[in-house]
């Protein structure tokens, strides 16, 4: 006779286990912290504040170990791997020459770069690629040259109008930064080309650490994102994800368990109205929990559910409510467990101090509601005001600045002193956008430190709520001013300088 299989007994034993939200609000805060200041103290070693005599911040003159009272050349910066120079590619694309004879055409242009006395006596290769396209009722002979500054010829391509094969290009592996270099096209053979178009590309060397701009403030790697040129590791971004790293994300997780106990508070009125109904019909307050763990009380399920568990196994009902009113942990919930549990110790009439409770929370709960709802109009005027701000700051940097700059530069130059516009026995000094833009950045990142703060307090009482206001209207001031203020020209990055062609053409 086979023998029946015994069936497994599974116990589910759900008895209060320790709460992990402070061990992760800890975590989240030490690893915000941690992140937070040394994203503070990259900005700081590469702020204004820093600056050491060679005109370097502290962090690169640590980093490359530097002497900060000597002024690092060329070659000093080629040595450190974050601050070496990048090619920039300058290209000139004239348009057509026609009627190319024996005589030929010509034309000047300059190759700009770092010399050798600025660069300490390192050399980096500039190569130089000419391409051309000839066209010619015949076949022609022609040659394609680059000449020094001198005439001489540097470098020549031989070609055949009429060939197949013919490949009109010149390499050159170097070309030294000078000024009167040329382009020459002449026919060989008496005869005439058609149209003569060409392309000339140079990659030049500025001098300038590709990291850093023309006053020798980091910048960071250059990014082009639709369109936009941005530098997204510029020092002062660095400030605003110091403060946003320090209080945002411990703020949002504390937030994020203070409004899931706000949940659990919402429901708890109709729980306790429920536990006084079946009271009422004659249950026992353990009978009571066990059944109502089956019903529908949204984020309170769980905690419902645990106190059924724990009842299941024995644990008195006192002690099942102390300890959900621990785990809760908030004033509205201890006051009405607190009146429940000493209504059970003293055996009265129970259902009515849990009605009692119940209309008490329930009143609670609306009146944060009414204050949440009264409230929101004003953190809405928070909000509009910091945008009006923030648009008003990021025009004021776009366009007001840099005329007001590019206006003094202008003067300046006119006059020949350097100074800045002269009205009257008034002197308007040049302005330098970077120290400007540097200012409102500042500024409206504490604009939204304050603003922020207010909007939660003004909300829930709570700070953490308030810096998560902070966070995203830094995030919001980061974001206008990386896309619209923070442009090369603001920053103080250096603009190609070209190939500077002559005005005309000559006759070699």
């Amino acid at each position: 006779m086979a023998r029946k299989k015994k069936k497994k007994i599974v116990v589910n034993l759900d008895l209060p286990k320790d709460d992990t939200t402070l061990i992760k609000l800890y975590s989240i805060l030490a690893v915000g912290l941690f992140i937070g200041f040394s994203c503070m103290t990259f900005w700081v070693t590469n702020s204004h504040f820093t600056t050491s005599p060679n005109n370097s911040p502290m962090f690169v003159n640590l980093y490359c170990g530097y002497n900060p009272n000597v002024m690092p050349t060329f070659a000093d910066n080629e040595s450190c791997n974050i601050l070496r120079d990048s090619p920039d590619t300058l290209s000139w694309e004239p348009e057509p020459w026609e009627s190319i004879g024996s005589r030929g055409q010509g034309q000047a242009f300059d190759v700009p770069g770092v010399d050798s006395t600025t660069s300490g006596g390192l050399s980096l290769p500039q190569p130089l690629v000419a391409t051309c396209e000839v066209e010619s009722n015949v076949p022609v002979d022609y040659t394609f040259s680059i000449n020094n500054p001198d005439r001489s010829v540097m470098k020549a391509y031989n070609g055949n109008s009429g060939l197949s094969t013919d490949n009109c290009l010149i390499e050159i592996g170097n070309i030294n930064p000078d000024e009167g270099y040329s382009v020459v096209v002449i026919t060989n053979d008496g005869g005439k080309l058609k149209e003569v178009s060409f392309v000339i590309e140079v990659d030049y060397y500025d001098g300038v650490p590709e990291y850093m701009n023309n006053a020798s403030v980091w910048i960071g790697p250059k990014v082009e994102v639709i369109g936009f040129v941005l530098h997204p590791a510029i020092f002062l971004n660095f400030f605003g994800f110091a403060l946003f790293f320090i209080f945002w994300p411990a703020s949002y997780y504390w937030d994020r368990v203070k409004t899931n106990i706000n949940a659990m508070e919402e429901k708890f009125p109709d729980f306790l109205r429920d536990m006084a109904e079946y009271w009422k019909g004659g249950l026992s307050m353990t009978i009571a929990v066990q059944t109502l763990a089956g019903s529908e009380y949204g984020v309170l399920n769980d905690e419902v559910k645990k106190m059924s568990d724990q009842l299941s196994w024995g644990v008195a009902f006192g002690d099942v409510i102390n300890m959900f009113a621990a785990r809760v942990g908030t004033p509205l919930v201890q006051r009405a467990i607190s009146l429940i549990s000493e209504a059970n110790r003293a055996g009265g009439k129970i259902s009515d101090i849990l009605v009692t409770a119940a209309n008490d929370s329930r009143e609670i709960k609306f009146l944060e509601g009414e204050r949440r709802r009264t409230i929101a109009s004003y953190i809405s005027v928070i909000w509009t005001s910091y945008f009006v701000f923030l648009g008003v700051i990021v025009v004021l940097a776009k366009v007001f600045i840099p005329a007001i700059a590019g206006s003094n530069s202008a003067s300046s130059e006119e006059e020949g002193d350097g100074g800045g516009e002269a009205i009257g026995n008034m002197v308007i000094r040049n302005i330098d956008p970077l120290f400007f833009l540097t200012v409102f950045f500042y500024g409206v990142i504490m604009q939204a430190m304050g603003n922020g703060a207010m909007a939660g307090l003004m909300a829930t009482g709570r700070f953490s709520s308030g810096m998560k206001h902070s966070g995203l209207m830094i995030l919001v001031a980061m974001f206008s001013f990386n896309f619209i203020a923070f442009t090369p020209d603001l920053i103080g990055v250096s603009s190609l300088p070209g190939l500077n062609p002559s005005v005309g053409t000559f006759v070699p």
